[in-house]
């Protein structure tokens, strides 16, 4: 196969498969975290080198308290086993989004984990907390204007590749697959500008029960689509 250089996930349906179990939704979001580590391996495996997947948006903080309070203490819980799985990977780690949100030892928790992580390369794995496209895209607008007045920057000769420097995703690749499991069809502001020539992939799989088989099964359809960015492919 073909192996796509940078794959992007949302990791959708964890409430959804664990009430369908009868157990709370928090249970679900525990081991859809457990799965995250399995992809990453697998991911590595397989010849993935990028990695992105969206675990909290911008827009999450309007579920309930319960719900908020039980992911904050996976992310701690995470963030710190996370620097194992990146030594076992060879996976540098970087966190997308505003952390600013975040209480201050979870705050510290991902500053470490990107430090620890920044000489390894086998995988590149990023992790998006408290991130939204749009919030992302005002953040680069603010950055660009600041540096505008600072004189580091002239408007004329701002391009699309000054912008995508501005953005969270900053020397990455952009991804070749985007992946969404549990059935949704939408991108629910998640790397809109990154995703412009991404083939997608959408799946009624839950998080928690997407393992290799799916991985390959979505990299297969990738295989099957003919990528012409806009443009015309000579008829042989």
């Amino acid at each position: 196969m073909n192996i796509p250089n940078h794959v992007a996930i949302i990791l959708d349906g964890n409430g959804r498969w664990a009430k369908s179990k009868g157990m709370p939704r928090n249970y679900g979001h525990v081991k859809g975290c457990e799965n995250l580590e399995k992809i990453c391996g697998i991911a590595k495996d397989l010849g993935i080198k990028y990695l992105t997947v969206y675990a909290f948006s911008t827009e999450n903080w309007k579920r309930s308290k319960e719900e908020v309070d039980g992911l904050m203490k996976l992310f701690r819980n995470y963030t710190k086993k996370c620097i194992k799985i990146a030594k076992k990977n060879k996976m540098r780690v970087r966190i997308l989004g505003e952390p600013s949100a975040f209480d201050e030892d979870l705050q510290e928790s991902i500053r470490e984990l990107e430090e620890f992580s920044r000489d390894y390369d086998e995988l590149h794995f990023q992790l998006a907390l408290n991130y939204g496209s749009r919030d992302e895209i005002a953040r680069a607008v603010k950055k660009m204007m600041r540096d505008q007045e600072a004189g580091k920057l002239e408007w004329e000769t701002v391009t699309e590749d000054t912008i995508s420097n501005y953005l969270d995703t900053a020397g990455l690749p952009e991804p070749d697959l985007m992946i969404r499991t549990s059935g949704e069809e939408r991108l629910s502001n998640f790397l809109l500008w990154q995703l412009a020539y991404t083939e997608f992939y959408f799946t009624p799989v839950p998080w928690p029960d997407f393992g290799r088989d799916e991985l390959i099964q979505a990299i297969e359809k990738y295989n099957s689509r003919d990528r012409r960015y806009g443009g015309v492919k000579e008829e042989s």
